[in-house]
């Protein structure tokens, strides 16, 4: 293993070391850049990491190995599958079968690129004049798919040392316009559709010519046709002639759409039947099969345990209607949703204009047992847990699923009463009914009416018991949940219609209930939020999700999530006594919660994207509550989700300041709850080889109490100085992404903190080449799972 990436060289070897682009003005770089066949390896200082991995690596490869254990495996494999050909239901043959398949899998993969540790890494880009010339082909025809006819392309390669420095040289030359747009057909109908969205048409006069845009229009074509009833119609009936004038530099573009080869035009077809029929896992259940019609469908069950009034809501497409594509995707999507069935599928069978369409499914086991060991970062110290759910499908036969959770870890907590960092023990335990459709109000036809809506109710009952060494918690809930989405899947409502909790907190430890004493003395009775108390709550939340957030390969994405809860409402027609008067034993509480997350995801190109969070909420408790919220309905500024120079839920409120413990002046001992929170989160994330990506960030915010809190001044909200009290934390992070699982390690460092008197909030000075992470905590590390948004 060396560090220098010309090392062992075969003569007339050469690194690629960089690429460049040059002539390139009007086309678009950035998609020029990704035609470019080989990249140079990401190098800092002259030498590369991701190579240094991949060499480490192949110290311990050998793809002679690799190959004749891949042959061995294969040879293996051709004699399970002709033993099955004589035993097919044999579970343990198939068994056998799966996982040789997969150690194939494995096998080909670690043959084409090297094992785990190679993988991680990459191999040294060596200079290839095949990969140069594709790139010249590449570069080529990208131009002239987008409009520049006349374009020129030509490279050279320089060497030295060793090192290849390619030049693309591109001439544009004037690209070409297009100066009208014509559809010809002898099919009126298609014509009237057509026109009727020629507004969303992808090929329009005056703009440059772009065959990407032409590609995008056929689809689109076939797509508004086969949703109008167009069924044997596809985009293969559309062809695009362009008349050049090359003194103009024009186009004249003719849209075609050709007769079928079948018959004498397109024509519309319309759904004459549907039958719905669920496969029996065996042939044991043959003769036990129901056949029932519901709302004009033809239902076949292998037994009587299905309700088809249920199904028929998830079925959009309609008897004597056209055919749409759209509805039969749609149907097969909100079939699944059910959870019911291992796969759904549906065929159409022609006569005539007319279809019959046939769904086909297979009924999903009806009980699953799922475990899951795993482990949790809090206060960056590892916490384990083990949960465990049955689930019991189908459980009152009318798409009805019955849930038991259990869940039990330890977590990482640093503690309120100065102990350090310790471990926090919870359990939590529910049952829960999932019903496929809105449970109450419950009305005549809403079942077909909202069944594209996906909707469904959850009845919950939960316990929940934390053991913290400064108190012991426990909890009773009970909940009723209605849930529902758009038929595009883009937006997502969830109303909790009752939300119901009896909180308990058996233990207080003596250290801790004197900080919370003190803190009334004060005039902050926080200590409310520990008595016993009945807290119920009505809340909704919308989540909107454009182009796929999270899915982090598409294009400008971005996710609003907003929520809105009202506690206590009820009591406003109860006399309660309230929390301030003598003697009170019992909390009762009411409050108004909003808060409103914005996430937007915006990549520059392949390797680079940015990446922002906008956070706002807002509590404010009334009536019985005398200025005390629950403890759970506060809002907590810093961890690694929220200003990660802070630690987790210790910044703030405002510019009031924290009680420091025997580690310094970041070392904060108490968890700062507030009424009000502001933050903001920027990245910039590129990705460097292999699993590894790295991270620049800024994060902004605070929070804040709406009104005075004696016990910390400084904490309440004011317009004419919050902007002084924004924190500020800035840092780096390296993330692993192994598609299935992010492991994020995050550095962060304060640069502004408000908790120091103004003129002297600047502390990003602190750091020197004596102290590089500044004083002690001042500088924080994440470790999380996941990534911060």
């Amino acid at each position: 293993m060396s560090c220098s990436l010309t090392k062992n060289l075969e003569e007339g070897q050469y690194i690629v070391y960089e690429n460049e682009l040059k002539g390139v003005q009007k086309s678009d770089l950035e998609e020029l850049s990704k035609l470019i066949e080989q990249e140079p390896n990401t190098r800092f200082l002259g030498t590369s990491l991701g190579v240094l991995i991949y060499r480490f690596g192949s110290n311990f490869y050998d793809s002679a190995k690799v190959a004749d254990k891949l042959a061995y495996t294969k040879t293996v494999l051709a004699d399970i599958e002709a033993r099955r050909d004589s035993l097919p239901q044999d579970r343990k043959l198939r068994k056998k079968e799966e996982k040789l398949e997969s150690k194939i899998s494995g096998l080909e993969k670690k043959l084409k690129f090297g094992n785990a540790v190679m993988r991680t890494g990459n191999p040294v880009v060596i200079l290839d004049s095949t990969l140069t010339d594709k790139t010249y082909r590449n570069l080529k025809g990208y131009l002239i798919n987008h409009g520049f006819f006349d374009a020129e392309v030509d490279y050279a390669v320089e060497t030295q040392k060793k090192k290849a420095f390619i030049q693309y040289l591109i001439t544009e030359n004037s690209p070409y316009i297009l100066d009208s747009v014509f559809t010809r057909s002898d099919n009126t109908e298609i014509l009237k559709f057509l026109e009727q969205t020629s507004r969303n048409s992808l090929i329009k006069q005056g703009e440059t010519y772009n065959q990407d845009n032409i590609g995008a229009e056929r689809n689109r074509i076939e797509e508004v046709l086969k949703n109008n009833g167009f069924f044997m119609f596809s985009k293969s009936y559309i062809n695009y002639i362009a008349y050049q004038d090359t003194s103009a530099k024009t186009i004249r573009l003719e849209q075609v759409i050709q007769k079928p080869t079948f018959s004498e035009k397109h024509e519309v077809y319309t759904i004459d039947s549907i039958t719905f029929r669920i496969n029996p896992p065996n042939d044991e259940y043959a003769d036990r099969r129901i056949q029932s019609r519901y709302h004009g469908i033809d239902f076949s069950f292998y037994q009587d345990r299905y309700s088809a009034k249920i199904l028929a809501s998830r079925i959009q497409l309609q008897e004597g209607s056209s055919y749409s594509r759209t509805k039969a995707i749609e149907t097969q999507r909100l079939l699944n949703n059910l959870d019911l069935f291992r796969f759904v599928n549906i065929t159409f069978d022609t006569l005539g204009t007319s279809l019959t369409a046939n769904i086909f499914t297979q009924p999903n086991q009806k009980y699953q047992l799922t475990n899951q060991l795993g482990m949790t970062i809090t206060e960056q110290l590892p916490g384990p847990f083990f949960s465990t759910a049955l689930r019991n499908r189908n459980f009152f036969r009318a798409g009805e699923i019955l849930e038991f959770n259990f869940r039990a870890g330890l977590e990482g907590v640093a503690s309120a009463t100065g102990q350090g960092v310790y471990q926090s023990s919870e359990v939590n335990t529910s049952v829960s009914v999932i019903f496929p459709r809105f449970l109450l109000p419950f009305s005549p036809g809403s079942l077909q009416r909202y069944g594209k809506y996906n909707p469904n109710t959850r009845v919950q009952f939960g316990y929940l018991f934390t053991n913290r060494p400064e108190y012991k918690r426990n909890a009773v809930n009970g909940l009723l949940a209605y849930t529902w989405s758009t038929q595009n899947n883009r937006q997502t409502f969830t109303i909790n219609a009752a939300d119901i909790s009896y909180i308990r907190t058996p233990f207080i430890q003596d250290e801790f209930l004197t900080i919370l004493q003190d803190l009334q003395s004060e005039g902050n009775n926080l200590i409310w939020s520990f008595l016993p108390s009945f807290v119920s709550s009505f809340s909704g939340q919308t989540i909107i999700n454009f182009n796929r957030y999270g899915d982090f390969n598409t294009r400008k994405a971005s996710l609003l999530r907003l929520f809105g809860e009202s506690g206590g409402t009820t009591l406003n027609f109860f006399d309660v006594r309230s929390n301030d008067e003598p003697g009170i034993e019992y909390a009762n509480f009411q409050w108004l919660k909003a808060q409103a997350d914005f996430r937007r995801y915006y990549p520059l190109n392949d390797k680079q994207t940015f990446a922002y969070r906008l956070n706002f909420g807002i509590a404010q408790p009334y009536g019985v509550s005398a200025g005390i919220l629950p403890y759970e309905k506060y809002f907590f500024a810093g961890g690694g989700t929220s200003i990660r120079a802070w630690q987790a839920r210790r910044l703030g409120p405002g510019s009031s300041i924290p009680i420091s413990g025997e580690g310094g002046q970041y070392d904060y001992t108490t968890e700062q709850p507030a009424e009000m929170i502001l933050e903001s989160m920027l990245e910039y994330r590129r990705k460097l080889f292999g699993y590894f990506d790295m991270a620049l960030f800024i994060d902004a915010g605070n929070s804040w109490m709406i009104g005075r809190d004696d016990a910390r001044p400084g904490a309440d909200f004011r317009y004419d100085r919050f902007y002084k009290e924004i924190a500020v934390g800035a840092g780096w992070g390296l993330r692993m992404d192994f598609d299935f699982l992010v492991i994020r390690l995050d550095l962060a460092t304060k640069a502004i903190d408000p908790a120091m008197p103004e003129g002297s909030r600047w502390v990003l000075d602190n750091i020197s080449f004596q102290q590089p992470f500044g004083k002690k905590g001042q500088t924080v590390f994440n470790f999380g799972i996941g990534y911060p948004f």
